[in-house]
């Protein structure tokens, strides 16, 4: 298949992948009582990422069209994340656990806030260390904020639940969200990894052609 029918085919799916995630929230599909752990939002979080996953180890194609996305936009785009802010402000007013909101808010203002600057900087072969590292961070913070979403019950029961995650609009963000930026960076990780392959392939060239 080609890149600009994969193109096609990824936005579509991605299209069918919001409107389910909105069309589930709205009715109350993902919906937990707040004595229950959250697992349909956690399914509903995990099984896109394990789909890509699967996809991305599967197919050839589809690998080499997930490589060829730019980085640095891909990158860009997690600097939304600083929009995090507000899970500080619904703690604040009792509305989510400190125990979730205080690392998820912050970690996520952290990752959005030097986003810019790993995709301007970091994002090329010569940084490839340091731009694996803050995807790593990146990758760290999402899942730390799923599990902590998925065990607050668990480590303060008689705390604030995290039900608010489950429903509109704070829902969409497990649902969609979260895995699609934990889908960038799994992709950009696989980028920068190839990029070590390419300087060896230019490096024997070169030598072949210098001998």
């Amino acid at each position: 298949m080609k890149t600009r029918n994969y193109g096609k085919l990824v936005a579509g799916i991605l299209g069918v992948w919001f409107v389910f995630s909105l069309s589930a929230s709205a009715l109350h599909l993902f919906k937990t009582d707040p004595s229950q752990p959250p697992i349909p939002i956690g399914l509903a979080a995990l099984i896109p990422v394990a789909a890509f996953l699967f996809w991305f180890a599967s197919s050839a194609p589809f690998r080499s069209f997930a490589v060829s996305l730019n980085p640095r936009t891909l990158t860009m785009v997690q600097s939304w994340r600083v929009a995090g802010f507000v899970f500080l402000v619904l703690h604040t007013y009792g509305i989510l656990p400190a125990v979730f909101a205080l690392p998820a808010g912050w970690g996520d203002i952290a990752i959005g806030a030097t986003a810019p600057l790993a995709a301007i900087k970091l994002a090329n072969p010569q940084w490839r260390k340091s731009f694996i590292l803050w995807q790593v961070l990146g990758v760290t913070d999402l899942v730390m904020a799923v599990a902590l979403g998925a065990t607050a019950g668990l480590l303060d029961p008689h705390g604030i639940p995290t039900a608010p995650m489950t429903v509109l609009p704070l829902s969409l963000i497990p649902t969609f969200a979260v895995p699609l930026l934990l889908i960038f960076h799994i992709i950009c990780i696989a980028q920068a990894r190839g990029w070590r392959e390419q300087e060896h392939a230019r490096a024997a060239k070169t030598a072949v052609a210098v001998a």
